[in-house]
């Protein structure tokens, strides 16, 4: 393989200048591999055990996966509720835990050296692909600058470097589909058997890593029946005389594919897991318009290449586009030339590579352009851009400056290694000085919740206590990190169903043997503060049937301390809503409401004694009118007999799905449960509890139907003297 990197450069002329030349060829190989090998250290591998701060989803689900792989449990496909994934990024992170233990790099690792390993395979690939002319006198030159340019050019992407570092599966797709190509290339040039049959490996591998791999077949095919168009008098002999090539290769990639084929025709319903949700070709997602939406993902896309970037933190950084204003120019040069060059095999490799990798992204529709669907077409994207800076330099030098060579061709190195640096530069700066410490890539990689459980990890475990979590199938980034002793309870968090909620939280704790203590967690949601609903709702329960200790205060969690548990009684967060209906102006009604201390539920028929010592919790029944687009809030407040307000609090109306009012669903009836402890300096008198709906962003409030009044008393309450 790497011969053909260091191969020696035929030239005319004396022996001492052929000797010359070659070892100057020599040396600038070995710049471009020392620049690559500096790149991917500091952009894929520096400081991967700290960055990226948090585990987020995808990432944790494959450790979970490598862990049950170490504990016995052996797949060629991994289904989960809404997707699944490939074994081989799971088989691979479970060598990599068994070797450096269950941490943040053991994870990373392998993804990471695959990016890593990509960009000299780019290298190889381009020197192979554009090394000698279609008469095959050599170029190498011609293919040492596009296949340094172009592998340069990925390894300092702010883009591909933000993919590189996570765990994202495609980064396999990435790596082999780069090392079959060039295998195949170079095989089927010098008629190596054995370099053929590793291309076949290498594409049987392929469709282990990354859904869009199963596009590669109709790639490979393509590629072949392409060779057969310029020469279609000559075809058939021609296919008779590479028939077994051919054969060699497809057997190799058929044999390593054949057991996830197996398991997809035993299964179909998993290959079609992820599809069926975001496919065009699905009447939910097109809206009865694939046509239509095909184009538009079309476009946006292509919009990548210069123009429109992706705006997930989890892929990019600040929504910049792939390429930046100077590498698009070059690489819309490279893809046209390429077009009118269509006939010569490397422009025709390189446009078939794009385009058929490009289409999983374009066949997807949730938003545009989504930049790890097109991972497997970079390589060709950026050996494109590189090909189309070649050509300009050539178009100027033959009408500008036809008689310095040599002076043209270091000034053009000197130019691309010094905008290759200078991003390089950028790129380390962007990534670990801003895009690490951004507010949407805590939230993407669930930065609170990491640190809650290395935490938990350093906590020590106490006979009769058990920590409440709230949990769903979206953080399993917990599960991963947690290995520690002290006993916990994942509540469902996203239930509607409260009688359900109640039920489980008693369960668990009567599994406690000497119960003492009921911790619960609170999360720190980057976006929006610390989340309600995740824990608000339990701590109404545990309110009303054990006392509250205290609370730990830590950076991204809280821990709510309950004692003295009460387990003589069946659990309920009320018994009865008290019907309503108060129609506002702004499209929401409250239905019903329940308040009471404890374990006391109250009659607002007449006025109520409140204790100082217990917190109130109130529970509220909402209904929303269709089309509604406003998110509310709202306020409960304490009026004295002045009408003056002596207390207040506000809070967001979520349903249990972390959802604001605008994205309920219109008609289904909504809980939402607020827990508020009466401030020790209130005075005794008599007080009215009031509520007040308005808009969370303008600060205006509703008024109630036919009274048009924003504040409605929902009791008369009474607070005696202090003890």
């Amino acid at each position: 393989m790497f011969e053909s990197l260091i191969a020696a450069v035929p030239l005319a002329g004396s022996s001492e200048t052929q000797k010359s030349s070659r070892r100057f060829f020599r040396l600038t190989t070995v710049i471009v591999i020392a620049f690559l090998t500096l790149a991917v250290i500091m952009l894929r591998l520096y400081r991967l055990d700290e960055l990226p701060a948090g585990i987020q989803v995808s990432e944790a689900l494959n450790g979970v996966d490598a862990l049950r792989v170490l504990n016995g449990e052996h797949a060629v496909f991994f289904p989960s509720e809404f997707s699944g994934h490939e074994g081989l990024v799971v088989y691979l992170i479970a060598l990599s835990i068994s070797l450096l233990d269950q941490t943040d790099l053991a994870l990373r690792l392998p993804t990471a050296l695959a990016n890593a390993g990509t960009v000299f395979v780019v290298f190889w690939l381009g020197r192979l692909l554009f090394g000698r002319d279609e008469s095959g006198a050599a170029t190498s030159w011609r293919g040492m600058f596009i296949g340094g340019v172009g592998a340069c050019l990925m390894a300092v992407s702010i883009g591909q470097t933000v993919l590189g570092r996570t765990v994202f599966r495609a980064n396999h797709l990435l790596l082999l589909i780069s090392l079959c190509l060039a295998l195949l290339w170079w095989g089927w040039r010098e008629r190596s058997w054995w370099a053929v049959t590793l291309a076949g490996v290498c594409a049987g591998l392929v469709q282990y890593t990354y859904i869009p791999a199963r596009f590669t077949p109709f790639l490979f095919l393509a590629l072949g029946l392409s060779f057969l168009i310029p020469r279609r008098f000559a075809g058939p002999r021609n296919l008779r005389s590479e028939l077994p090539w051919i054969l060699n290769f497809g057997g190799a990639a058929l044999l390593v594919a054949a057991p996830i084929f197996v398991y997809f025709a035993s299964h179909p319903e998993h290959f079609f897991l992820r599809s069926n949700a975001i496919s065009v070709l699905r009447p939910h997602v097109n809206q009865g318009n694939p046509f239509g939406v095909f184009l538009d993902n079309v476009i946006w896309h292509l919009a990548a290449f210069g123009f429109r970037g992706d705006v997930s933190w989890r892929h990019n950084f600040d929504a910049l586009p792939m390429l930046n204003p100077w590498e698009a120019l070059f690489f819309w040069v490279g893809a046209g030339i390429s077009l009118w060059r269509w006939q010569r095999p490397a422009c025709r490799l390189l446009l078939l590579w794009m385009a058929f990798l490009l289409l999983p992204a374009v066949i997807a529709r949730d938003y545009a352009p989504n930049t790890l669907r097109m991972l497997g077409a970079t390589p060709a994207v950026y050996l494109i851009t590189a090909f189309g800076l070649w050509e300009a330099f050539q178009f100027a030098k033959k009408r500008l400056f036809p008689t310095r060579v040599t002076e043209s061709a270091v000034a053009l190195g000197a130019v691309a290694a010094v905008a290759v640096s200078v991003q390089g530069v950028t790129t380390f700066r962007n990534y670990f000085g801003v895009w690490a410490f951004e507010r949407g890539v805590q939230f993407a990689y669930e930065v609170p919740w990491s640190n809650f459980a290395r935490a938990l990890n350093a906590f020590p475990s106490t006979e009769g206590e058990l920590y409440l979590i709230p949990n769903s199938l979206d953080h399993p980034s917990f599960d991963y990190i947690y290995r520690g002793t002290a006993s916990t309870f994942y509540f469902p968090r996203e239930t509607e169903d409260l009688g359900f909620l109640a039920s489980e939280i008693e369960s668990a704790l009567s599994g406690v043997e000497n119960l003492t203590k009921a911790k619960v967690i609170q999360l720190n949601n980057v976006h929006i503060g610390w989340i309600g609903n995740d824990t608000g709702r339990v701590a109404v329960l545990l309110g009303k049937y054990a006392r509250l200790e205290n609370v730990e205060h830590y950076n991204d969690f809280q821990v709510h301390n309950f004692t003295s548990l009460s387990l003589e009684h069946r659990w309920t967060f009320y018994e009865r809503l008290q019907p309503l209906t108060v129609q506002y102006d702004g499209g929401i009604s409250l239905m019903g409401f329940a308040f009471g201390q404890g374990p006391e539920e109250y009659s607002v028929t007449r006025p109520i004694e409140l204790k100082r010592d217990k917190p109130v919790w109130i529970a509220l029944n909402w209904e929303t009118m269709p089309d509604l687009e406003v998110d509310y809030s709202v306020s409960i407040r304490l009026h004295n007999r002045a009408g003056e307000v002596v207390f207040q609090e506000d809070s967001l109306l979520w349903n249990p799905l972390h959802r604001p009012t605008s994205d309920w669903t219109p008609g289904d009836r909504i809980d939402t449960l607020f827990q508020i402890s009466l401030p020790p300096d209130i005075g005794p008198g008599d007080y009215e509890l009031r509520l007040v709906v308005y808009n969370t962003e303008t600060l205006t409030p509703t008024v109630q139907v036919g009274v048009w009044e924003p504040e409605l008393t929902l009791a008369e309450v009474r607070i005696g003297e202090s003890d």
